[in-house]
């Protein structure tokens, strides 16, 4: 698979996370008449499914949050904050594959370089 192939899915899963996420997140703001931190807190736990889901992504955020904060290091990406900020005020779903984009355009550009 080519490096332009891989930056074209990451995108599209980008895209693809940030709409299916956000379709939730304005459903749920709607019903409860705005964005309450608390009652999505909440409703993440209604059930134990959706508690096992919640519980899955958070592990899941944590575990990119590790390995991209080093991996930014290691291949000297700036600015890995943002992808933290993104994994937690828009989605994991949108901030991961978006991070993997940014990573192979960087690692491409390096390897022009060089």
């Amino acid at each position: 698979m080519t490096t332009r192939t891989r930056q074209y899915i990451y995108q599209a899963l980008a895209v693809l996370g940030l709409a299916a996420t956000w379709y939730f997140n304005i459903r749920f703001s709607k019903q409860y008449g705005g964005f309450a931190f608390t009652n999505f807190l909440t409703d993440s736990c209604a059930t134990n499914a959706a508690c096992s889901i919640a519980s899955d992504v958070s592990v899941a955020a944590l575990a990119f949050l590790f390995w991209s904060y080093h991996e930014s290091k290691r291949i000297a990406m700036r600015f890995w904050w943002i992808y933290a900020v993104l994994t937690f005020m828009v989605a994991l779903a949108f901030a991961f594959p978006l991070y993997l984009f940014m990573r192979e355009r960087h690692m491409t550009a390096n390897a022009q370089q060089a």
